[in-house]
């Protein structure tokens, strides 16, 4: 999974996660990637940051920029007194509700997920709206396959 910065042509800054480089670019030309806060189609790629993990560090990341930033007095001062910017809670929102949709209309068909998509896809059942779990390895093949799949949003206080 790779994830990009993203910027629409109002500026509007979000990240989002692709499963590769040529996943965002035919979702992009499929005007399938829209900004969260105005629902423009005109994204592009913003500049990002790397995380380097040096040999001591494996397994953690490094702290991102913004966050080593703040630790400075300096930036304490001027950094934003909510830890999550409006935006955020918004979209936040907007992704439980998406979620709490899809849960309600449509049929959790748990592991069988890959087996009842490729049905559908490939006509042997009726479609129908479902939802359920599959590996990473099996979502790629649906993906390959041309089996159009996306994660069901989860959200931090879901894990709890």
């Amino acid at each position: 999974m790779i994830r990009y910065a993203l910027r629409c042509d109002r500026d509007h800054e979000f990240e989002s996660w692709f499963q590769s480089s040529s996943a965002y670019e035919s979702q992009v030309k499929r005007k399938l990637v829209t900004c969260p806060i105005c629902n423009s189609t005109k994204v592009d790629k913003a500049i990002m940051a790397p995380r380097i993990v040096g040999k001591k560090g494996r397994g953690r990341a490094a702290p991102p920029p913004e966050a080593v930033a703040a630790t400075t007095p300096e930036a304490a001062s001027s950094a934003p007194t909510s830890l999550m910017m409006a935006q955020e809670r918004e979209l936040r929102s907007k992704l439980k509700e998406l979620r709490d949709h899809i849960v309600k209309n449509a049929d959790n068909v748990g592991e069988r997920f890959p087996n009842e998509a490729r049905a559908m896809h490939y006509g042997d059942k009726e479609h129908r709206p479902i939802y359920g779990e599959a590996s990473p390895d099996e979502a790629k093949a649906l993906i390959d396959e041309g089996i159009e799949v996306s994660p069901l949003p989860t959200l931090p206080e879901d894990r709890n």
